[in-house]
């Protein structure tokens, strides 16, 4: 029997406000054209070939799913006007009518059911948003079931960057699934059913959108066309600023900060990102792959290893340096901010090169070892001069990183294919739910089952594999916290990665642009105003 509640009681708790830097929308001004840059031009169109944050914020402009977060990251309403529990076996989606795709065809059901067969496909990079998923069931032309494995109370939150595509369209342009490798007419078209749409692409150089006149929902913008431009180097983001050549900018380099903020006519953003800086290692490699003299073992498969990293890395000077202060000290893989944290477990293991040179002793290699450690040079705030303090702090205690810095176009291929010892990445919950990097980049990799898609060097721990399905199931609030805390407290005890720092939020744009800052670092153009 049907709920007749929109949304469970328990759903409700976890569908927290998230504090966001907002901007009050004055009614709109004259229509304006809008120029945007960032340092990662998102790799491709297609909503379901990359689980990445440049990606999935730039087409939450374009594409649309049954529901989505608004200013203060809460989740509402979209393609889906409301859903109920349909017991304890899953969620029923009551569609929204008279919805067009940008080509001018009609959205249904069969729209949803074909992107949900799309999206958990094998070639799809967000299969593992689907792993509690058993069955979807069409009801009727706007009514759609997404049967669960088990009761899943937090399961309409963690589909918010399911985007829904026209099945039509996709057949008939041979994209009926996605391609992380090649590219197909998906990669470089799309045909959402968003507030704007795909004007012009042309990969690395410029991307531009126009608004969709026939949206569904009320326009808050007055942009009539809005043009993404890539922009690697932090100097010439700034420049193009101050010249007046961009709009806005994100992120602003830390130190120009300072500058912006003394100038007049530019706007300094400022908040917290969701996102936790860290770093993973090759849990399940047999041997290095970039070292000189260790070549027949994997030392980083001994926590000991592991914690000697984690306790040669001063952090705080990493935050007071390189992060020039806009950022915060992590312990976990998620935020104070996130639902599941454990506020016992805040605290880092010290800062102790002594401790760590012991453990290395204690694990056969007192004279250290080399390995090839891989980051990105153009994803997160100044991920690459993040990568460089980190191999010096190392050196001190006889660890020699080989640094490898790379564009993320070319990134995600390297981990992909295990080509790395040790390397650099940021998480940001898709949920804003602990559970989320549980899934992701803590359960043991399962193909079948869709779990651990992010967890590139294998860590596997059989209790945190037992715990994630309660995890999912369970809706009394402190039974749940308490399998969380005992998820966080194994991460923390077997060194699985280590936690550096949140992420801040900080954009740049002209004075006379009104914005909102989501703590996802999602840029939202339907909330924009130029005056």
């Amino acid at each position: 029997m049907l709920t007749k509640d929109v949304l469970s009681a328990a759903s409700k708790k976890l569908l927290f406000a998230l504090a966001a830097v907002s901007f009050l929308i004055a009614a709109p001004a004259a229509a304006k054209e809008l120029r945007f840059a960032s340092t990662t031009d998102p790799q491709t169109m297609d909503p379901h070939a990359a689980n990445s944050a440049p990606v999935l914020g730039f087409l939450n402009n374009v594409y649309e799913g049954l529901v989505r977060r608004n200013k203060q990251m809460a989740i509402e309403p979209a393609l889906a006007e409301r859903w109920e529990a349909i017991g304890d076996k899953g969620w029923r989606f009551f569609l929204r009518k008279d919805v067009t795709f940008h080509d001018g065809a009609t959205f249904d059901a069969e729209d949803v059911l074909f992107s949900y067969q799309r999206a958990n496909s094998e070639d799809a990079d967000v299969r593992s948003w689907f792993a509690p998923v058993s069955d979807v069931v069409i009801v009727d032309d706007f009514t759609i079931d997404f049967l669960t494995k088990a009761p899943n109370p937090i399961f309409p939150g963690s589909i918010a960057n399911f985007m829904i595509m026209d099945k039509d369209w996709s057949t008939a342009n041979n994209t009926a699934t996605p391609s992380r490798e090649t590219d197909t007419h998906a990669t470089l078209n799309a045909n959402g059913t968003g507030a704007f749409k795909l004007a012009e692409r042309e990969p690395g150089i410029k991307t531009v959108l126009v608004p969709f006149k026939n949206w569904w929902d009320k326009a808050e913008h007055n942009i009539t066309k809005a043009t993404f431009s890539p922009i690697a180097n932090s100097a010439t983001a700034v420049a193009a600023l101050l010249s007046g050549e961009m709009d806005i900018i994100n992120p602003v380099p830390l130190q120009d900060v300072p500058r912006l903020k003394s100038t007049d006519g530019i706007t300094v953003h400022e908040g917290i990102e969701a996102r936790v800086i860290m770093l993973g290692f090759g849990h399940e490699a047999e041997t290095l792959k970039y070292s000189e003299e260790t070549k027949d073992k994997n030392p980083f498969a001994d926590q000991r290893v592991r914690q000697a990293v984690y306790q040669a890395i001063n952090v705080d000077a990493l935050v007071a340096k390189i992060m020039r202060g806009n950022a915060a000290p992590a312990s976990l893989l998620v935020s104070p901010a996130m639902s599941g944290y454990s506020p016992a477990l805040e605290a880092r293991l010290p800062h102790d090169p002594e401790a760590s040179k012991k453990l290395l002793a204690d694990a056969g290699y007192a004279d250290g070892f080399s390995f090839g450690l891989m980051c990105p040079n153009d994803r997160y705030i100044n991920d690459e001069s993040l990568c460089k303090a980190i191999t010096a702090m190392l050196a001190k205690v006889g660890i020699d990183a080989k640094l490898s810095a790379m564009p993320v176009r070319n990134y995600w291929k390297e981990l992909r294919a295990d080509n790395y010892d040790m390397y650099l990445l940021g998480w940001s919950p898709g949920t804003f739910d602990a559970e989320h990097p549980v899934r992701f980049l803590l359960t043991t990799p399962n193909k079948e089952k869709k779990l651990g898609s992010w967890n590139f060097g294998g860590f596997s721990n059989s209790r945190v594999d037992e715990l994630l399905p309660q995890i999912q199931r369970e809706i009394d609030p402190g039974k749940r916290q308490a399998m969380l805390d005992e998820v966080h407290t194994i991460l923390q005890t077997e060194v699985a990665y280590v936690p550096l720092h949140i992420q801040p939020l900080v954009w740049g744009s002209k004075a006379n642009i009104e914005l909102t800052q989501r703590a996802d670092n999602f840029f939202i153009l339907r909330w924009v105003t130029v005056n």
